[in-house]
């Protein structure tokens, strides 16, 4: 099956397994929205779950709304350092962070100009950590009812609750919060490690036809 998905921020357990379990087209040509995992992700710290958020330049006024292509990452401030200290002292004692640490410092040091074209490119790097070839194909219009495809965009809004059943595995705070799921799926990554890409194909999607 063919679904169409945002490009988020290090996307979630909902959208990486729906990504490796199906063939991919990437929705590039949409506005931009505000309260969406277009630019925050959440991960397990000792404080419980904790939201990573990108900071942007936003226009308004006369301009109107934003193409999310368009979209201007706000460099003036040290997002990236700050929310790679942030992952490196919520997962230095997880058992695969050094494992995957100099692969996905990239992501943390490259500049880009466009919030898009970064997501992108993080979730490159996340798919080579996974050893899967990320789909390169993306949508050339908008359409708000697709032909040909399922639309999954839905799972970019952070304010909607999906029921993911989700399977437990041992997060580095488990015993101070439980199990918190749904995080981005470099919270999978560091405690799984290369048995994160069984775990994401065994994920049950039901919750795409909820």
């Amino acid at each position: 099956m063919t679904l169409l998905l945002h490009p988020t921020y290090l996307p979630n357990i909902a959208t990486f397994a729906t990504l490796v379990q199906n063939s991919i087209i990437w929705e590039v040509c949409d506005n931009y929205q505000k309260q969406t995992y277009r630019n925050r992700a959440f991960i397990c710290t000792d404080q419980g779950k904790f939201m990573l958020n990108i900071p942007i330049k936003h226009v308004g006024g006369k301009e109107g709304r934003q193409k999310y292509k368009d979209v201007n990452l706000d460099n003036d401030y040290r997002w990236q350092r700050q929310h790679w200290r942030t992952l490196q002292t919520a997962y230095r004692t997880s058992p695969f962070f050094e494992y995957y640490e100099d692969d996905l410092a990239p992501i943390f040091m490259k500049n880009h100009k466009y919030l898009l074209d970064f997501n992108l490119f993080a979730i490159e790097i996340i798919a080579s950590c996974l050893q899967i070839k990320n789909n390169r194909r993306y949508t050339e219009l908008y359409e708000s009812l697709p032909k040909g495809v399922f639309d999954a965009r839905f799972l970019v809004n952070a304010k909607k609750t999906i029921d993911i059943r989700q399977k437990s595995y041992t997060q580095v705070f488990n015993s101070r919060h439980g199990f918190i799921e749904n995080c981005s799926v470099l919270d999978l990554l560091f405690n799984e490690g290369p048995a994160s890409l069984d775990y994401l194909m065994n994920q049950n999607l039901d919750f795409l036809n909820a």
